[in-house]
């Protein structure tokens, strides 16, 4: 990319909304935390822990557990 793309706008000074005031910034990182288009993740890991604490319960009370 070349830097003269942006001459004509690069000294302009930062805009700030007269409407909106700023986000705060946790606000801003939820907008863009990885996980969140992962619909359903938190309960699959739920799901998934049950299953092993489960599987796990099963085996220490299995009769020919060592």
């Amino acid at each position: 990319m070349n830097a003269d793309n942006y001459d004509d706008i690069i000294q302009l000074p930062h805009h700030v909304s007269t409407r909106h005031k700023p986000m705060s910034m946790w606000q801003r990182a939820a907008q863009f935390a990885p996980f969140a288009a992962l619909t359903g993740y938190d309960d699959a890991i739920a799901e998934a822990t049950e299953v092993s604490v489960v599987n796990s319960l099963e085996y220490l009370d299995a009769p020919d557990n060592p």
